[in-house]
């Protein structure tokens, strides 16, 4: 029989026989010690250090605890019955087979199982076919152990594999005595259920904070693919604007002057197409990242030399703020001046949110070395409204900073309020460069 032949009920059998032989039978007896638990819970890690330490070995010392009752539930069962060595074996069986769990949790079953007639043999005078009142709660603690151990896939194998092996006790094993497979079945089936669900809760559970994360990562990715798009368009603008004023100047030069050389004029041209042909290349780029719906602006970039109608838009908005412009105030490249226009209406536009109530100061600090701006807020004075947006305006401020060299701290101030602090370093201008001292 091929393997398109076989029935679907064939392919089903086989199929759940390779389950339970993967679960089961395969590597049964390997070494699998639990290991202990996390005390990063919402109980454990309010508990002293040291407790906490102890506390990981809980579901340890449970397993053991429960097989020490085992052992007592038989001692109790010999003292009526005036058994000892019996009472001995019948008890420290299924104990053995319960704390062998912590180890080999596969194996403890197949230990409790096959050891199942065995014990009701030695303690069948105490009552309880085929198990003892001993193995009927070793064997129930083995099943719940082994099944949060492992998978509820397994949980439903040990289940059916004791109703079997019940059935079985029944029919060829019976000693006349009252059964207790129903209720074997029963409480078992009941124990195993809350573990399954227990265990598809925390997978769930942790499958969703995993989820969570990868998501959190995307999405910061794809705020910053964004905010480097974004920057990218505005910075067309500025490249675009000296490119053209290179190609006319470069067309124009010739004929300012008087029969200039041909080599000068092929310069020229050459100057102009190379020019031309970079515009041509940066706009097919800035393409590829441009969104359909996106429109060029119609007015030039901002500069700083705007920032005062900036300033003005959100006090009419309802922030109170004040500027301080220090140093000599000099023309800087004009993508400098776009990312410190940017980052300073990033800062208030945040102030805005997250502050309400509060007053802003924007500091923009001309220095030898670059340009230094400060934009420092008071705390709100009332709750602030849920905004719209992945609220990523940092990122932007990081990105536009970074670009150009610079270095920025945004955090907190020590009376609530937060503070924005850039640095950005500009190459002085040649006619800035002081002259050196004559010999």
């Amino acid at each position: 029989m091929t393997e398109k032949t076989r029935s679907p009920e064939f392919r089903l059998v086989q199929g759940a026989l390779s389950g339970l032989r993967q679960d089961l039978i395969h590597d049964a007896f390997a070494y699998r010690p639990l290991l202990p638990m996390r005390t990063d819970g919402p109980l454990t890690r309010r508990l002293p250090k040291r407790i906490r330490t102890y506390a990981a070995w809980t579901p340890h010392a449970v397993v053991v605890g429960l097989a020490m009752v085992v052992m007592l539930i038989s001692a109790v069962a010999a003292d009526s019955a005036g058994s000892a060595l019996a009472a001995a074996m019948s008890g420290f069986i299924p104990a053995a087979a319960l704390v062998m769990t912590l180890v080999r949790p596969a194996g403890a079953w197949w230990v409790s199982l096959l050891s199942t007639p065995v014990v009701g043999a030695l303690g069948h005078s105490w009552g309880g076919w085929p198990w003892t009142p001993s193995s009927f709660v070793a064997h129930i603690g083995v099943m719940v152990v082994v099944a949060a151990r492992t998978r509820p896939r397994t949980a439903a194998w040990m289940w059916a594999s004791t109703a079997v092996y019940a059935l079985f006790a029944e029919t060829f094993l019976g000693f006349g005595y009252g059964t207790d497979s129903p209720q074997m079945l029963f409480f078992s089936a009941l124990a195993l259920l809350v573990v399954t669900v227990l265990h598809v809760r925390r997978e769930a559970k942790e499958e969703v904070t995993v989820q969570k994360t990868v998501t959190a990562v995307e999405r910061d990715r794809r705020t910053l693919l964004e905010e480097r798009t974004t920057i990218a368009r505005e910075l067309h603008d500025v490249v675009a604007h000296h490119m053209s004023v290179v190609a006319i100047q470069a067309e124009a030069a010739p004929y300012r002057v008087e029969n200039p050389p041909p080599e000068l004029e092929q310069a020229f041209v050459t100057i102009r197409e190379n020019a031309v042909a970079a515009l041509t290349e940066l706009r097919r780029v800035l393409g590829v990242v441009r969104a359909e719906d996106y429109e060029a602006p119609d007015a030039p970039q901002p500069t700083l030399a705007d920032l005062d109608r900036l300033l003005t838009n959100v006090r009419d908005a309802g922030l109170t703020v004040d500027k301080t412009v220090t140093g000599a105030v000099r023309e800087l490249p004009q993508g400098v001046e776009l990312s410190a226009y940017r980052i300073i209406q990033e800062a208030l536009s945040n102030a805005l949110r997250h502050a309400p109530g509060a007053t802003a100061k924007v500091e923009v600090s001309y220095v030898l070395g670059g340009l230094g701006l400060r934009i420092v807020n008071t705390p709100p004075q009332g709750p602030a409204k849920p905004s719209p947006g992945a609220g990523h305006g940092i990122t932007g401020m990081r990105e536009r900073v970074s670009m150009l060299n610079g270095e920025m701290t945004a955090q907190e101030t020590v009376d609530g309020g937060y503070e924005v602090a850039v640095f950005v370093p500009v190459a002085p201008a040649p006619a800035e460069v002081a002259p050196e001292p004559a010999s």
